[in-house]
């Protein structure tokens, strides 16, 4: 029982969460955010029809993981509007973001 609490508190810390139930209501967001941008990403792609005009398959797998991401990043942070989340998920989408800024020498 120890490791667990210990693991949980490290978890907390690395997430910056305020409590416990704060923690699983961040896992939450993420586990919904990932469901449904799997699912509508798909969708696009599928209605699309894009696999019918890029015969190539490295270049469809690209495709779709761009969009995947692109989506996730929207969707985390409209299921963290709902569930009142927005300025916790608005730091991971900034610096998400941030990685692909071009930085000056």
């Amino acid at each position: 029982m120890y490791c667990i609490t210990k693991i949980l508190n490290k978890l907390i810390v690395i997430f910056k969460a305020k409590s416990l139930v704060h923690l699983i209501k961040i896992f939450f967001i993420f586990g919904i955010a990932g469901s449904l941008s799997l699912y509508l990403s798909e969708l696009f792609y599928d209605t699309t029809n894009l696999q019918n005009f890029i015969n190539i398959y490295i270049v469809n797998l690209l495709i779709k993981i761009i969009f995947l991401i692109l989506v996730y990043q929207l969707i985390l942070l409209f299921i963290a509007i709902i569930f009142g989340e927005f300025k916790y998920f608005l730091k991971f989408f900034s610096k998400f973001f941030n990685r692909f800024k071009i930085s000056k020498f």
